[in-house]
């Protein structure tokens, strides 16, 4: 897997809800569309945290149709088929599955990419600065890996407030939230991104069978999103055998810059993965 930190330049202006995966020229670390420079992390620096109750000024999509998909996936959605990639009206057109909230600098994204290589995925990120990067990272990973990363983008948004704007019901199969901002202070609570009525919305999305991944270096974030997980009723421990063998756990913790910031300094990490489960089942 290629180094996350070469030249790259500034994408265009969003349309529909999703930032444009495309770019003209290198406005700050150089380089140009298919050239395969990846961008430098220090030109895409911002504050580590965004306050996510702030009113932003990005385009949000009215529903999940309204999404231009093919701004972000053109191999399954060229823009001149329309939104069945094939053009044959009759076949399904893949839907987005997994979404990494607070996606950061993308290395989740990265790492998926290759084990689910047929899975559409979506980072959403706050930052505008950094979801620039991620979007410049995935163009130049397309460009010196042709016929990979295809299947993964990023989008500018607040995922506290605009989550059912992107998915449908029961659209995703995965949701993840690494290393969120711990929001210390008992007042700041309400700006966590794993709560009970959060869940609520993240539960709408995922469909039954679901898997839900949490992981912290707070540890009493660590026990804040594990107890809100078993208290709603819609949500279900993973048994601890099958996390072991699950592959996309150990990119939890090793994928993001985070998580590499962590292991370097010895630090200790607190998982919480829940299944999406039927009221049924209770």
């Amino acid at each position: 897997m290629p180094p996350p930190d070469e030249a790259g330049g500034e994408p265009d202006a969003a349309p529909r809800g999703l930032g444009q995966m495309t770019r003209t020229s290198g406005a700050n670390g150089g380089g140009q569309q298919g050239s395969g420079k990846l961008p430098r992390k220090r030109f895409y620096r911002a504050r580590a945290h965004s306050n996510p109750l702030s009113d932003s000024h990005f385009p949000i999509p009215i529903a999940p149709d309204d999404v231009d998909l093919s701004q972000h996936y053109p191999r399954y959605f060229p823009a001149d088929k329309g939104e069945h990639g094939d053009g044959d009206g009759d076949a399904e057109a893949p839907r987005i599955r997994f979404a990494d909230v607070g996606c950061g600098f993308g290395g989740l994204l990265v790492g998926l990419s290759p084990l689910f290589p047929d899975k559409l995925m979506i980072g959403m990120e706050l930052r505008d600065k950094v979801t620039e990067y991620v979007k410049e990272r995935v163009l130049a990973l397309r460009a010196s890996n042709p016929g990979q990363y295809d299947n993964i983008s990023v989008v500018r948004t607040n995922s506290m407030k605009y989550i059912p704007n992107y998915f449908g019901k029961a659209q995703l199969s995965k949701m993840f939230f690494l290393f969120p901002d711990p929001h210390f202070k008992e007042k700041n609570h309400r700006r966590r991104v794993i709560s009970m009525h959060l869940l609520d919305e993240y539960a709408y999305v995922m469909e039954v069978g679901g898997i839900i991944y949490t992981i912290t270096d707070v540890e009493e974030l660590g026990i804040w999103m594990r107890t809100c997980l078993e208290k709603h009723p819609l949500f279900q421990a993973v048994p601890e055998e099958e996390i072991k063998v699950d592959p996309v756990v150990k990119l939890l913790s090793s994928a993001t810059e985070e998580g590499q910031k962590v292991a370097r300094n010895g630090g200790q990490t607190f998982q919480a993965i829940f299944r999406r489960i039927s009221l049924q089942e209770e």
